[in-house]
């Protein structure tokens, strides 16, 4: 009977030195590093946050954040395969899928976007515009949000010059130059050409709309979907942070980490962001209409057949 207890007793001392052995192993396994692509707009400072104070490595999850100059040049990254995710918006989500390249989005962001004009144009209201150049970039969230504050005023595409600049920096520099009479930029560059005499006429912030999102592609949703998961509780974070700190507690870094000119560290309005969370469903169908409008897609998308909640739950 001894030897029977005794022996059962190092069966379940060898099952569980085994099952903590597996355990220890599982929770220190090394996560894939997650390639992140973004812009130089408010939109990326949550990205940008939790890589600075290290909620990232506190998921064990490694993120390299690649900056981009333009929409274009993004989207190339992603479909190239050098990035897994981006900080983007519905349009590009529809585009990829549209061309055959099947990206889902996986949250929104947070940013505000400004239409402004030079600082010596005689440009006093919406209504001004007609006749005026615009430099936006073409088919991206710049027009989309230009083309909503144009048709706030009654305008139209027939009733404006639109100039496709799509290097951000070379928009703004364009329109301080007095190149162009106008242009639509994210709010960080936009308070660079304020702080120089350039003047907001409106913004997606004050039409209520919000088109910016995080995606992924659909291979590193499939391959990495631990990392994405760990991405996002690191994400929370940053924004629970944001939300918390003064501005004075982080803006030198999230300047040199986002390549934020550094004249707007005191001036940049950021917005109050938030936990990750869906698009709105009406914004996703807007957009929708106005890429079918212009015929600029083949596919009328569903709000389920480019988005997917399982990350932000």
């Amino acid at each position: 009977m001894k030897k029977i207890v005794s022996v059962m007793l190092l069966i379940i001392m060898i099952f569980t030195i085994s099952s903590c052995s597996s355990k220890k192993e599982a929770s220190s396994t090394k996560l894939q590093t997650l390639n992140i692509g973004i812009l130089q707009d408010t939109d990326s400072i949550p990205v940008l946050i939790a890589k600075e104070q290290g909620y990232f490595k506190d998921e064990n999850l490694d993120v390299n954040i690649e900056q981009f100059k333009s929409a274009q040049e993004r989207d190339s990254a992603l479909q190239s395969g050098k990035i897994d995710g981006a900080i983007s918006d519905i349009m590009a989500a529809a585009f990829a899928n549209d061309g055959g390249f099947n990206v889902k989005i996986t949250s929104l962001t947070n940013g505000t976007y400004d239409l402004l004009v030079n600082k010596d144009e005689n440009i006093n209201s919406l209504q001004d515009l007609k006749g005026k150049s615009i430099a936006i970039s073409k088919n991206t969230l710049i027009e989309y949000v230009t083309d909503m504050i144009l048709k706030k005023a009654g305008l139209t595409d027939k009733d404006i010059n639109k100039v496709s600049i799509p290097q951000m920096p070379t928009r703004l520099e364009m329109l301080q130059n007095g190149k162009v009479d106008a242009a639509t930029l994210p709010n960080a560059l936009a308070t660079v050409a304020m702080m120089n005499g350039s003047k907001m006429l409106d913004n997606s912030h004050n039409l209520g709309i919000n088109p910016g999102v995080l995606l992924f592609t659909s291979s590193a949703i499939d391959s990495k979907k631990s990392e994405i998961k760990a991405f996002y509780i690191a994400y929370n974070k940053a924004v629970d942070f944001l939300n918390k700190e003064p501005k004075s507690a982080y803006i030198d870094k999230v300047i040199e980490d986002g390549g934020f000119p550094k004249q707007i560290e005191d001036t940049l309005k950021l917005p109050v962001y938030q936990k990750a969370t869906p698009p709105d469903k009406k914004d996703f169908d807007d957009v929708i209409k106005w890429l079918t409008d212009k015929g600029l897609i083949k596919h009328n998308y569903s709000y389920n057949d480019l988005v997917i909640s399982e990350f932000v739950k």
